[in-house]
């Protein structure tokens, strides 16, 4: 499990399953990042989970790794979302509009979608692209993020 301490507003307590597919050329292509279950945030895909992020889809160097994705990548996002690049128009229209009832509706996702209850519970996703590469390690894996309610 990955938890972020730090992780404030309106993510605050949410705990997500991160599904993480690495290319061929890894690291010097960059991972496919993506929320397994629901969040609501203008650069996440409601429906796919994909992510837009730019560090991530555009200046991606194998300097970086999946520590800093999970440690600063992904928390930057929830912190700080980029309504002028949505993938989730819904989400952007409305933290531009009203971001207070932006916010209710993270948090009604966050209590519906993303307890931690609900990802013990969440059963496991199979996928037929999951095939071991050459070398015996798997080219996808999951983890999990969100906020670590106990120190």
């Amino acid at each position: 499990m990955f938890y972020h301490e730090k992780l404030t507003g309106p993510y605050h307590g949410g705990v997500w399953r991160i599904r993480v597919e690495l290319p061929d050329a890894y690291p010097y292509k960059s991972p496919s990042i993506s929320f397994v279950n629901k969040i609501f945030h203008p650069n996440i895909d409601e429906m796919s989970g994909s992510v837009c992020l730019d560090v991530i889809n555009e200046t991606w160097s194998p300097m970086f790794d999946l520590v800093n994705v999970f440690e600063v990548f992904l928390p930057q996002l929830l912190l700080y979302p980029n309504p002028s690049s949505p993938l989730n128009g819904e989400a952007a229209a409305l933290m531009m509009r009203d971001r207070a009832a932006y916010e209710l509706r993270v948090k009604e996702y966050c209590e519906k979608y993303a307890l931690p209850k609900h990802i013990q519970a969440a059963p496991e996703e199979s996928s037929s692209d999951e095939e071991l590469s050459e070398d015996g390690y798997n080219s996808s894996d999951e983890a999990v993020a969100g906020m670590q309610t106990d120190p």
